[in-house]
């Protein structure tokens, strides 16, 4: 997984002023006259394999920035089959403080040669002109490498900005036990969900799950999978916002819904509280990412066998659907000294099997590669935790129905600020989640005015 704990830390703790703050820098780099400040696909020509062939037979020093933990497992095969090349690993204290880091270094010129960064924040660093276009390195041959919906987030207007690393497809985590005390199964549509809601906590007093409203990502992955679109950006200086669609509303209602009726909790994610009430049976489910079955199992150790995995519900059973919560990809900075060298790692690190089967089975980063995601070794995982399911197999059929063309705006930071002041507040405070929404949107759309957009 991409550090899923500590990426919902991360989100709790950006400050209106953080994001201002990132947003004022980005948006400097690209202040001026038309678009010649912005990037775009490179047009510059493509890199031979004899020119690969001497940069890894040279002597270098790479610099990768990341918070992947103990992925030193990974640079060792690399460093071992490219015996010149040295990788110097530096972890940035976590996904808020590498990209401020990162801003500050892309302003002065002293950037790392590789650096992670999770797919939501791309478009910032993209807009600063910051990442390298490694089309020139064969890299859009690699598309079927990987699925869609993480492929879709690094290759944008015929640019490849780095290769994904993994992904968050969304499912449904339920404890076996609350749900059998109730007499239900686990709901495969949202009406049956509503349903179920009700009756779990007529007959048992647990909330079917928790909605936070201190973090975007769950409701974000329930408009991913709802076919909304609420957010564009043409990679220039046009973004479109668009939370008032009727796909938007639908969910937003349905949870509206099941607030006000007390069915469902707002408690604040993955802090000491939550993770004592999961433990405790306050919620029957978790609707989570495909990193929460290896986070619940630490998390909520006491509870083992007691849980089990599914799809989400779905509103369109004809046609399976699913949103993501986190992933990353690793870029090469346009700064690098050595580009053959980095763009070597960024390969190697999320394209070789050695290293993507390590970080799959040994530290349960849920992959975005498809060879591994069809792996045995993955796949017929079994865990005792989940009463002896394969639930990597199951979250890897639902990486492959989650939407590509979802699209994020350049100022995510505000974004994510945004959401926990209006609908987020609304969520936690159990008040109307429209009028949070309507609240959200329009900060969002007057903040983007602010910094030069064209808001559509």
């Amino acid at each position: 997984m991409t550090d899923g704990k500590n990426k919902e830390n991360r989100m709790r703790k950006n400050s209106v002023t953080a994001a201002l703050a990132a947003a004022s820098m980005l948006l400097a780099g690209c202040s001026g006259s038309g678009a010649s400040n912005v990037p775009a696909a490179t047009k510059a020509s493509a890199v031979s394999q004899d020119k690969i062939d001497a940069a890894m037979g040279t002597a270098t020093t790479l610099n990768f920035w990341t918070w992947v933990p103990k992925i030193q497992d990974e640079i060792d095969l690399f460093e071992a089959k490219y015996p010149k090349i040295k990788v110097n690993l530096s972890n940035q204290g976590g996904a808020t403080a590498q990209y401020q880091k990162l801003r500050t270094a892309i302003s002065s010129g002293a950037v790392p040669d590789v650096a992670q960064i999770e797919y939501p924040f791309l478009p910032s660093f993209i807009l600063t002109g910051g990442i390298l276009d490694l089309t020139p390195y064969g890299f859009a041959d690699l598309k079927p490498n990987f699925v869609p919906a993480a492929w879709g987030q690094v290759a944008q207007r015929g640019a490849v900005y780095g290769l994904p690393s993994d992904v968050g497809p969304t499912g449904q985590l339920f404890r076996t036990d609350i749900f059998s005390k109730a007499g239900i199964q686990a709901p495969t549509s949202w009406n049956d969900y509503a349903a179920a809601a009700k009756t779990i906590k007529d007959k048992t007093g647990s909330y079917i799950t928790d909605l936070p409203g201190n973090s975007m990502s769950p409701m974000v992955a329930f408009l991913w999978q709802a076919g909304a679109k609420p957010f564009a950006y043409d990679g220039n200086k046009t973004v479109t916002i668009d939370l008032s669609s009727d796909a938007v509303k639908k969910v937003v209602s349905f949870w509206n819904d099941l607030i006000q009726k007390n069915l469902v909790s707002t408690d604040n994610q993955l802090d000491d509280n939550w993770y004592q009430s999961i433990s405790a049976g306050k919620y029957a489910s978790w609707l989570a990412a495909a990193w929460g079955p290896s986070f619940l199992q630490g998390t909520a150790a006491k509870t083992s066998g007691l849980w089990s995995a599914t799809p989400l519900p779905q509103w369109d059973g004809a046609a399976a659907a699913s949103g993501n919560q986190g992933g990353s990809t690793d870029v090469v900075m346009k700064g690098s000294k050595n580009p053959i060298a980095a763009a070597q790692l960024v390969k190697f690190i999320n394209d070789d099997p050695s290293s993507t089967t390590m970080l799959a089975t040994k530290q349960f980063q849920f992959p975005a590669s498809v060879a591994t995601l069809k792996l045995s070794e993955f796949t017929d995982q079994k865990s005792a935790f989940y009463g002896g399911q394969k639930v990597n197999a199951v979250f890897a059929s639902i990486s492959g129905t989650v939407d590509p063309a979802w699209q994020w705006l350049p100022y995510n930071d505000y974004v994510s600020s945004s959401f926990k002041e209006t609908l987020g507040k609304a969520i936690t405070d159990k008040t109307d989640l429209l009028t949070g929404l309507a609240a959200w949107e329009t900060q969002i759309k007057a903040y983007g005015k602010q910094q030069g957009f064209t808001v559509k």
